[in-house]
């Protein structure tokens, strides 16, 4: 399948049954909720994520989030800005305290639609998580207030730190990704 892109979000390849159904489900959504890139917990929102790889390219940098007490990788709410590719970036570097990232690809890694719980705050709603692949080059990780912990994770031992789906799947497209097939 070729390529497809949708506004705010960017450029992605579906390869498999569930990428097509993610992306179609995140472009239905867009396409009928004007405040998609918001923070409405009614009508759920799209988030930014970034799985930041360590330079060597056999670690990524995963955060023990505080709300949720589970590791997952950096990322966030787009706050109101149709830009999902800066959101996750930005979430990067307020999240990890490092002070270099670059991108691997200007191309939607994956999408990852599932339900954040009820919290004090806010009704369980559903967040349409866009992906992007980036690369740390430069600064020493820092716990932000969001977080527990960060940690340098090897994606060989990926499964005993979490058992996400959302999470997991770096592993399963990461190669295929950089080798330009996805």
């Amino acid at each position: 399948m070729s390529a497809i892109t949708l506004s705010g979000v960017g450029c992605f390849k579906p390869r498999t049954a569930r990428d097509r159904e993610m992306w179609r489900r995140l472009r239905e959504f867009c396409e009928g909720e004007p405040q998609a890139f918001g923070r409405n917990a009614e009508t759920g929102h799209v988030t930014g994520s970034a799985f930041v790889m360590s330079p060597d390219m056999k670690c990524v940098l995963l955060t023990h989030h505080r709300k949720l007490d589970r590791w997952l990788q950096l990322g966030g709410h787009c706050d109101g800005i149709a830009d999902v590719p800066f959101a996750a970036l930005k979430e990067a570097y307020e999240e990890s305290g490092l002070s270099r990232i670059k991108p691997l690809s200007g191309q939607v890694f994956d999408v990852d639609i599932h339900e954040i719980p009820e919290n004090a705050q806010d009704r369980a709603h559903l967040h349409y998580d866009v992906r992007y692949l980036f690369q740390a080059e430069a600064g020493d990780i820092a716990v932000s207030g969001e977080s527990h912990a960060l940690a340098w994770v090897p994606l060989n031992r990926l499964h005993e730190v979490t058992e996400a789906p959302g999470v997991l799947v770096l592993r399963e497209k990461l190669a295929l990704f950089l080798s330009g097939g996805a």
